[in-house]
């Protein structure tokens, strides 16, 4: 893997947060009531891909929530799905969990109404040296492990 400088990840991982704080004021309807319906992947049938700036900031959250691995699920929901069907890194998930296709939340955003936050996420992730969009579960353990 090539070496990205400390202060280029810092610049990056607040890059993410500049598109999570941008998507946040869009004047797009939508309610998410934490029910962690959308959070069980082998039941809804669809996992959120994450860029290497989004997957290198949701494992700086779960180290600060206290861990160092990635918990394993055998009912097919979201690794960080915590007890209450509460996110472990709610305030830090990534683009796709906050763009989600969850119908109660009012459904999925249309990709026309985010795509320049998703194309600023894939220039964070070429600056960073990604390969491009990972399922959530393998992205975050190779962030865990870098």
């Amino acid at each position: 893997m090539a070496h990205v400088s400390r202060s280029q990840m810092e610049e990056s991982l607040q890059g993410v947060r500049e598109v999570y704080n941008a998507l946040a004021t869009r004047p797009i309807e939508r309610s998410c009531q934490r029910l962690g319906e959308c959070c069980y992947f082998k039941k809804t049938g669809l996992t959120p891909y994450l860029t290497k700036g989004e997957a290198l900031l949701a494992a700086k959250a779960l180290r600060a929530s206290g861990r160092t691995k990635l918990p394993k699920r055998s009912d097919g929901a979201c690794p960080l799905l915590g007890e209450n069907y509460h996110c472990m890194i709610y305030e830090n998930r990534p683009f796709g969990c906050r763009t989600h296709y969850c119908n109660a939340a009012g459904g999925p955003y249309s990709r026309r109404e985010v795509i320049d936050l998703i194309r600023k996420l894939e220039e964070i992730d070429v600056s960073l040296k990604g390969r491009g969009p990972i399922q959530l579960p393998a992205a975050i353990q190779d962030a865990l492990s870098s």
